[in-house]
């Protein structure tokens, strides 16, 4: 059977431009599929996704006229409802073979399977393949319906009283099977072969399409439009690329991948230009302005080798003017007012210090249960400067240390960064761009004259705002942005609000993951700071909000499955993540050393045995609870192979305790490992439930010994095959 290639195209008014990726994908995905399952697929066919502002398309190869028939076997009913007494069809068995398009010859290829009461009849018969145009009829439909559309338009066809809802109204459509028209519909139109170019770079209003594999070039050399939206992108990149390196300065553009696609999104034949504005609004934090131009203007912002920001930007222009000077002069005359607004917001913002407007959050509610953002500030405060004044004098260990001038600066800044870092929040420009909270502070912060310390603690204290994200950059800045998650975490799972399935409206998830990132990649502060210390510190801060409950069980469990995200994303195999974390360490500093030590452990030839004993000993211990707190009578030990054990635990244990207070965690279950023998020898020649009681227990006793020795760098019986 022959197969031709096929193109699907729907002409649409101009889609969501953040949508248009995804619209795009999902749209050649579900075409693709849905002729996959029907069979009109051959096994080498690819789909091609095409998507500009105005078109969503797919080009598929090796598609068939028709699926090849299909042999099927067909469950009828039981054979005692089917048969009479003589075998002969039942005028039940009749009506379901018409029913199913056979006629009384079917009966002679019925076949029983089963036996006795279970007998049932079935009949083989063959499914003839679905044509082409019910097929794609078939798989239009249900992709047009699936399609991932953050918002439903509800039109009128031009007979006036059709209505229809799509992302946007639909103008034309085209399906082509190699060089025929599909006769197809969606969305109240008619398929032809008929397309539409550039709405000004066109050669004509209306492109006839001859033959599915001509709509790309066609396209590309008469309709004035790159269809395909990565190759779009990708001239958008070398355009860029090759613009900024021809301006004066050495200049680059700075990543940001989000506004490309967006841009591309908004183009069907890019041409980009460079513009400048007048280097006099420089003055302002080059943050500001380049969130102006990105997000009002979709302009892509220019920095020198130095990461200064140039008076120079970069436009994506929807038309190819021969003399682009108009086009150039009219973004550079649309960017002065909103980078005068950006000015002037600055500006107006210093006529007030922070100190100044923090005293306004006191009429800012920061959650209706949780208070105001003053009383949310001073919840932080108080945490920051307790984390400050424990922070590498531990405190927490009963190791106090001398107090000298530079803990006391430490305590002081994080007190003043505590008490200023959210009043950012009330001025012009950070009410204008919410993402320069933080940004905007420490600008403020130098310009009052505070240390630089505090400004960028004051910055940093957002930190990490995203998965990848850096952390702070200074021990001030880490108290600050530690004591603000928590507050956060502790306060907002308190009173209930906790992320479910997909819905996470406080963050939550990302604030957890903000904790775990700074105890681990800080390990000497995380060694002051153990987890569940900081969880009681940050509900001692909440005492004063009613009804609040203690999440601490629940919120510990949260940040250990972020953390165990965390580690499989990097790489850690699941098993070896649940030994280390399910001991629920309290100081995550030394996670990653100990699952480096769970990793070296797993390649020693007496893994595994010590791996299914320890299982074996908890099960055993578990089903034995009178054995908890027993102590081991040595005077009871009798079989050698007891013995033998209990010396080996009394030689090994205070070696693997000593590598592990020092944090060697490998030389800690290196030593385990010398346990294998007398464990093997114990289970296959003691028997732990014998009939005396005290002889049990002490057994229980010496295996409990025993399970404490083996987890204290992992839980091993989760290496367990």
């Amino acid at each position: 059977m022959s197969a031709h290639n096929l193109l699907v195209e729907l002409f649409v008014e101009e889609l969501p431009p953040k949508a248009l990726p995804q619209l795009g994908r999902a749209f050649a995905a579900g075409i693709s599929a849905a002729l996959r399952e029907q069979g009109l697929l051959l096994e080498q066919s690819l789909a091609t996704p095409y998507a500009s502002p105005r078109r969503l398309a797919v080009h598929v190869s090796a598609v068939l006229a028709k699926a090849a028939d299909r042999a099927l076997q067909l469950k009828l009913m039981p054979a005692s409802v089917a048969l009479d007494a003589a075998g002969a069809p039942t005028p039940a068995l009749r009506k379901k073979l018409a029913a199913l398009g056979l006629g009384d010859a079917a009966a002679a290829s019925l076949r029983e399977q089963g036996e006795g009461k279970a007998r049932t009849l079935y009949v083989d018969t063959v499914a003839p393949g679905v044509a082409l145009a019910e097929g794609l009829q078939r798989a239009l439909t249900d992709t047009l319906a699936e399609l991932p559309i953050p918002k439903l338009m509800s039109y009128q066809l031009a007979d006036g009283w059709t209505t229809v809802r799509f992302v946007r109204p639909a103008h034309g459509l085209v399906a082509l099977h190699g060089s025929e028209v599909v006769p197809v519909q969606a969305l109240g139109l008619q398929a032809g072969r008929s397309t539409r170019g550039h709405r000004f770079e066109a050669s004509a209003p209306s492109l006839e399409l001859a033959h599915a594999d001509d709509y790309e070039g066609v396209l590309l050399e008469r309709g004035g439009v790159i269809a395909s939206f990565e190759r779009r992108r990708s001239s958008i990149e070398q355009q860029i690329d090759a613009c900024a390196r021809s301006l004066d300065g050495d200049l680059r553009c700075l990543p940001d991948a989000a506004l490309l696609d967006e841009v591309c999104a908004l183009v069907e034949k890019p041409r980009v230009l460079a513009c400048r504005f007048d280097p006099e609004y420089l003055e302002v934090p080059q943050e500001c302005l380049i969130l102006t131009m990105r997000s009002n203007q979709k302009y892509f912002a220019l920095v020198d080798s130095a990461g200064r920001l140039s008076h120079h930007f970069l436009v994506v222009s929807n038309i190819d003017p021969a003399d682009a000077s108009q086009v150039i002069e009219g973004n550079q005359r649309v960017v002065r007012p909103r980078l005068a607004d950006a000015r002037f917001f600055y500006d107006q913002d210093r006529k007030h210090t922070l100190a100044q407007r923090a005293a306004g959050l006191q009429r800012v509610t920061y959650h209706a249960r949780l208070g105001t953002q003053a009383e949310r500030s001073q919840r932080v405060q108080q945490i920051a400067v307790e984390l400050a004044r424990r922070l590498n004098r531990g405190l927490l260990n009963q190791r106090p240390l001398p107090v000298n001038q530079a803990d006391r600066d430490l305590v002081e800044a994080v007190r003043e960064a505590a008490a200023l870092a959210k009043a950012d929040l009330l001025t012009e420009m950070v009410g204008e761009f919410p993402e320069l909270q933080g940004v905007m502070g420490r600008y403020y912060a130098l310009h009052d004259g505070l240390s630089p310390l505090v400004a960028q603690a004051i910055e940093d204290h957002y930190r990490p705002r995203f998965a990848g994200d850096e952390l702070a950059r200074s021990d001030c800045g880490l108290c600050l942005a530690l004591a603000d998650k928590l507050e956060i975490l502790c306060g907002l799972w308190g009173i209930g609000e906790r992320p479910s399935g997909d819905k996470d409206p406080f963050a939550l998830r990302r604030h957890a993951l903000g904790v775990v990132r700074m105890l681990m990649e800080r390990p000497q502060a995380s060694r002051e700071w153990p987890l569940d210390e900081l969880l009681r510190l940050a509900l001692g801060s909440l005492r004063q909000v009613p009804g609040l409950q203690d999440p601490t069980p629940a919120l510990r469990d949260f940040l250990f499955d972020r953390m165990a995200n965390l580690l499989r994303e990097q790489g850690y195999p699941a098993q070896q993540v649940d030994a280390v974390l399910g001991l629920r360490p309290q100081w995550l500093g030394d996670v990653v050393a100990r699952l480096d030590a769970v990793r070296a452990f797993a390649l020693l030839p007496e893994a595994q045995a010590l791996a299914a004993a320890n299982k074996r000993v908890a099960n055993i211990l578990k089903k034995s609870a009178a054995s908890e707190g027993a102590g081991l009578r040595p005077e009871l030990l009798s079989e050698p192979a007891e013995l033998a054990l209990a010396a080996a635990l009394q030689r090994l244990q205070p070696r693997a305790q000593a590598a592990q207070q020092r944090g060697d965690h490998a030389a800690a279950l290196l030593c385990l490992a010398e346990l294998k023998l007398p464990v093997d020898a114990f289970f296959d020649q003691v028997m732990v439930n014998v009939e005396q009681p005290e002889l049990r227990a002490n057994r229980l006793a010496l295996l409990q010994q025993l399970h404490s020795a083996m987890r204290q760098v992992a839980d091993l019986s989760c290496l367990a095959a």
